[in-house]
């Protein structure tokens, strides 16, 4: 299918890169059911926010047995210690699922529902006892208890000689000084970003609705978050943002933007003394940086996880799992853990200044009964200098301003690059007339192997590579026709609104 670069990019839903990310936003369900998870099928990619993903862990085999270990020659006096029980290894595996999380856990960036565990296992009979790691077990035992009377008695020893029979115990000091910890650390990193940052509840007018997370952008109260967190409610329904403490507030929509998946909520009646968290630079990201992340997966706010830049200008196309349209970016990786309901939360440098905005991750699949999967180490966020570009553009019309090169490329992988379809949506001509790309020379059938210097291997990766610029910017593209390689100079155009 092709996509027109000019507003058409939902309608290819059925073509984007190979095994696209999801948002990053909480399962659907009911609160407190815990339906049963099933494998997931093999090839088959993940799939937008609300589409069912799967993260089920693989079952370990049994570990090798132990060589038998000699008993320890037994202390006189000591009581003789049992073969210990047997190991992990042997033992029934994988261990039961995690106990039901509780009852506000259950909602996610678009909906509510369960926490998926690791699945039940059947019961197995317990096998022989290995003599081998028995006796391993019992002579640590027998070494530990004999230790243990040489210290006792050296206690006692040390106590009788001061003519004491007090606790020998230390205390830690109890200088509340002693307990701070320094800014740079990523516990004062999180101290000083929490309060900035709030659990979104979204409640739509037809009872849909989930949680996801935001954080003040200015002292007037706008959050900055994504789309698909309140895609929702955003025509009628209900936004709530919960901070640290505690404290809710009403919020509404300023505008959203879905082809970026960022939103801009206001506070209604914000509190005074709002602090803004400090917008870093993700230009000057490099792989390899430390990184904080801050939401609420699967409901738990508040939740402070840690990682590097894996990678950036990471092509990403992903939906909201509604059929709406698709965002792109070319995001910053990061293995900190990204979970349903980060979404729209801070992803911070080592400084505590934000460089992202968590909006998707990678799923290993999807299968019958779940609705979602957990983080794989691979998630992915939106640049904060094109999100801040967006936020400043919806603030200040309500509607989000895409720039474009006027020409239909279709959504196909493994093209070696991003082709001009022959026509675009409705049987319109693939490079509109007098556009940017019709101005530049380019044609129907032309492959576009190259953006400025970044490589360009399918539509979607265009895409989200030209909307880190702005309208006016002009540009570099690389271009095969004909078996030659060709570039030209484009100068990029605009269009308003998602519509």
């Amino acid at each position: 299918m092709s996509t027109e670069n000019e507003g058409n990019e939902g309608t290819a839903a059925e073509a984007v890169p190979s095994v696209p990310p999801v948002p990053a936003d909480a399962p659907q369900g009911s609160p407190g059911s815990t339906p049963a998870p099933a494998p997931a099928p093999e090839g088959e990619p993940a799939t937008a926010a609300t589409t069912p993903m799967a993260s089920v862990p693989p079952t370990p085999s049994h570990a090798p047995h132990t060589p038998q270990t000699p008993h320890a020659p037994q202390t006189p006096h000591a009581p003789q210690t049992p073969h210990a029980p047997q190991s992990a290894a042997e033992a029934n595996w994988p261990p039961p699922p995690p106990p039901a999380v509780p009852a506000y856990a259950s909602h996610g960036a678009d909906g509510g529902g369960p926490v998926w565990g690791a699945p039940s296992q059947p019961y197995a009979p317990e096998g022989p006892r290995k003599r081998g790691m028995g006796g391993l077990v019992a002579a640590v035992a027998v070494a530990a208890l004999v230790a243990g009377g040489i210290g006792g008695a050296f206690g006692y020893w040390a106590a009788d000689r001061n003519g004491s029979s007090g606790s020998t115990t230390v205390s830690a000091s109890a200088n509340q000084q002693d307990l701070k910890r320094d800014p740079g650390t990523v516990a004062g990193v999180a101290a000083k970003a929490l309060p900035s940052v709030v659990t979104i509840d979204a409640q739509g007018g037809d009872g849909e609705g989930g949680t996801g997370t935001g954080f003040v952008y200015d002292k007037e109260g706008h959050i900055l978050t994504n789309n698909h967190v309140v895609a929702s409610a955003a025509d009628s329904g209900q936004l709530t943002a919960t901070f640290s403490n505690g404290k809710k507030y009403g919020a509404e929509v300023v505008g959203r933007a879905q082809g970026y998946d960022v939103a801009v909520l206001k506070l209604k009646n914000p509190p005074s003394g709002l602090t803004p968290l400090a917008l870093g630079n993700s230009d000057q990201v490099a792989v390899g940086d430390s990184t904080i992340a801050i939401g609420a997966p699967f409901g738990l706010s508040n939740t402070v996880t840690t990682g590097i830049i894996s990678a950036k200008n990471r092509p990403v196309a992903s939906g909201d799992g509604s059929g709406g349209s698709n965002s792109y970016m070319s995001a910053l990786q990061t293995d900190a853990s990204i979970n349903p309901g980060n979404s729209g939360g801070p992803l911070l440098d080592a400084r505590g200044a934000v460089i992202g905005i968590n909006s998707a991750i990678q799923s290993t699949g999807s299968s019958v009964g779940q609705t979602q999967a957990g983080s794989i180490g691979l998630g992915f966020a939106i640049p904060i200098n094109q999100a801040t570009n967006v936020a400043q553009q919806l603030i200040k019309t309500g509607k989000p301003v895409y720039p474009v090169i006027g020409a239909t490329v279709t959504m196909d992988e493994k093209t070696g690059g991003a082709v001009i379809s022959d026509q675009g949506a409705g049987g319109t001509p693939a490079v509109s007339k007098d556009g940017p790309a019709d101005r530049a020379g380019l044609k129907a059938g032309d492959v576009i192997t190259k953006f400025n210097d970044t490589v360009i291997d399918s539509g979607p990766t265009l895409i989200g590579e030209i909307w880190t610029h702005k309208p006016g910017d002009r540009v570099t593209l690389t271009y095969q026709r004909d078996g030659r390689t060709e570039t030209a100079q484009v100068t990029l155009g605009e269009r308003n609104g998602d519509n």
